[in-house]
Parts: structure tokens; C-alpha cells; sequence
């Protein structure tokens, strides 16, 4: 918990202020293709195990904690260098993604319920309509983050209870976005593999934690 206390304090305003930045920015490009689609509009199909995970209200609540989930990692980091990196290689796949929106928009099939009696869907669906879906980027970031978090929290050394508790999170965000039919299942394929394509290599080619020397 020190060395997460420690981390957390470096640079903390630049990482508030920059992550605050990174989502303004990524949610104009990502509004912009949901409201004006280019090309006609590709209605996503189901799979069997979209129709198995019926519609779950609860996983709400885990559908928007990846909102604070995502500044887990970035929190972490300890350099400004490597905080810049970190935003290059996410800002990288969240244009990937936006890119494939506005060549190929797409969408889940329409809501057949009334969401309008469970309480939060009703902001949800006017904020982020079912569309942009595949890949999902609500995943694609999830996992980034995952394996990023995963990275830190070995190097802290916080054994495999924080670790396992890193990847229920993680898991329980892919599953929500099924569970509130915000997403299909080839969408949630295609997020994780495209968090993985960007999460692996950004740890290979970064710059190197600071060194902090043990007290004598």
C-alpha cells in the first residue's frame, strides 16, 4: 500500500489533467461517428451465447467502473516520460478503433425492452447508444489497462491476490457489456484482441520506471 500511495503521488496533476484531456478528446472523435456514420450502418449478428446472458440490470454498475479502471495504470506510472508512452500507445488504439467506426460503422440490434424502468439506462442509452460497437473499445481498454495493471502490480510485488482481483475486474467488464446488451459477442472478441495487439507491445517498447534505491 506504500508503494501505491508513492506512485499514485507522482506527478498527480499532470495524470488528473491529462487523463481528463485523453477522454474529452477521445469522446469528441467517438460521438461525432455515432451521431454522423459515413457508410450505411452494419447491424452486428448474434452468437449463441449472446442469447444465453440475458439482459442482467445489476452489471450496470461494473459497465461504468471501467471509467475509474482505466486511470488505474496511468496512476501508477512514475516518470513523465513513461506517462506520455502510456498515452501514446492507448491514444494509438482508440484511433484504431475510431478508424474502423468510420470505415465500417456498426451496431448491435435494437432493444426490444423498455429501459426506461431500470434505473441509469436511460442516461446510458442517450450518452452511448448501442452503436461504434465492434470492435468494442469499452473492452479494448479494459484489457490494455489489465495487462498494463498486471505489469505493475508484479513490480510492486503485491502478490497474486491483487493480481487475481486485476483480471475478476477485468473479466466482469467484458461481461457486463453482454449482460446490459450494450455489446455482442464478436464485439467483445474482436475489443480483447485489440487491447492485447496494442497492451503487448507498449510493455516491450517503453521507457524505464525511475530507480528507487532500498534504505540501507
Amino acid at each position: 500500500m506504500r508503494e501505491i500511495v508513492r506512485r499514485s503521488k507522482k506527478i498527480m496533476p499532470l495524470k488528473v489533467v491529462g487523463t481528463a484531456a485523453f477522454m474529452w478528446v477521445f469522446f469528441i472523435g467517438y460521438f461525432h461517428l455515432l451521431r454522423h456514420p459515413v457508410y450505411p450502418v452494419t447491424e452486428m449478428p448474434l452468437l449463441a451465447l449472446d442469447r444465453m446472458i440475458g439482459f442482467q440490470p445489476w452489471a450496470l454498475g461494473v459497465y461504468v467502473s471501467l471509467w475509474f479502471y482505466v486511470g488505474i495504470p496511468p496512476g501508477l506510472l512514475l516518470s513523465v516520460r513513461q506517462l506520455l508512452a502510456y498515452a501514446g500507445w492507448i491514444g494509438a488504439l482508440c484511433v484504431s478503433g475510431l478508424a474502423c467506426f468510420y470505415f465500417w460503422p456498426n451496431a448491435v440490434p435494437p432493444q426490444t425492452r423498455d429501459l426506461a424502468q431500470h434505473p441509469g439506462f436511460g442516461v446510458l442509452q442517450g450518452i452511448d447508444a448501442a452503436g461504434n460497437a465492434c470492435p468494442s473499445l469499452h473492452v479494448a481498454t479494459a484489457v490494455f489497462s489489465a495487462i498494463w495493471l498486471d505489469h505493475l502490480l508484479r513490480e510492486m510485488r503485491t502478490g497474486p491476490l491483487g493480481r487475481a482481483t486485476n483480471w475478476c475486474w477485468v473479466a466482469l467488464i467484458a461481461y457486463s457489456t453482454l449482460a446490459i446488451k450494450q455489446h455482442v459477442t464478436l464485439d467483445v472478441i474482436a475489443g480483447a484482441l485489440l487491447g492485447a495487439a496494442f497492451a503487448l507491445p507498449s510493455l516491450r517498447w517503453r521507457p524505464h520506471e525511475p530507480q528507487v534505491r532500498d534504505a540501507p
